[in-house]
């Protein structure tokens, strides 16, 4: 029999349960507290969705290229977001979840693990053909991925009790408002040059309040699809 030949993440220790706690580790020291949380993230192997170029840094709190004007979150920023998504929620692991941006896949293996389904759409076919494959191994049956305009959000899987995007507007769309279930929370940067991590909920009398968490620096939220 042939010896399983080495994969790029053996050669470089990312299979090593400690790199992976390490970073654990360093968002808890930015702030992120919630222990689902950190255990969502320290069960996700981050290498298998970053390019090759960019492996030896996979466990780096940091956003990396994917190509397509694209980035893989910074873990932090990732686990930040599903920190807030989580806040006051009842019941997570029967709540319905919308990403907006699949980008390599990598937040919605991590949203997989806190919450009972996870739609993710992403614009640019190419990203959404290579989360396809990045998730494949994985086998998270509860993550269900959309090629499609993220400004539209999913209307035919709606209402979700949460909906987190990973592209910055000056506004969120109508058609989140729209999808949403009542309690629940949009998490998404807001703004253009100026852009902070914000929940958006509605108060008692039904108007929109959004709640400024901290400054972030995301790719812009763009209508309509990429196909090539």
């Amino acid at each position: 029999m042939n010896p399983r030949r080495p994969s790029i993440a053996d050669n470089t220790g990312l299979n090593s349960a400690r790199v992976r706690q390490r970073m654990v580790e360093r968002v808890r020291e930015l702030g992120v507290q919630d222990p689902r949380v950190l255990a969502a993230l320290a069960a996700v192997p981050r290498h298998a969705f970053v390019d090759a170029a960019f492996a030896s840094r996979a466990y780096d709190d940091c956003s990396l290229p994917l190509g397509n004007a694209q980035t893989i979150s910074q873990p932090y920023i990732v686990a930040r977001s599903a920190e807030l998504a989580l806040a006051g929620m009842v019941a997570p692991r029967t709540a319905r979840v919308l990403e907006i941006g699949t980008g390599s896949g990598y937040a919605a293996a991590v949203f997989a693990q806190l919450f009972g389904e996870v739609y993710s759409i992403e614009r640019v076919r190419a990203l959404h053909e290579r989360a396809r494959a990045n998730l494949r191994p994985l086998r998270l049956a509860t993550v269900r991925l959309a090629y499609g305009d993220g400004f539209e959000g999913l209307p035919a899987e709606a209402p979700f009790d949460a909906i987190i995007a990973a592209a910055a507007g000056t506004q969120m769309p109508a058609a989140w408002g729209a999808q949403l279930a009542p309690g629940g929370v949009v998490v998404a940067p807001v703004g253009e040059a100026q852009q902070q991590l914000s929940v958006l909920s509605r108060n008692a009398r039904g108007q929109w309040v959004c709640r400024q968490i901290e400054p972030v620096r995301f790719v812009p939220l763009l209508s309509g699809v990429i196909a090539a």
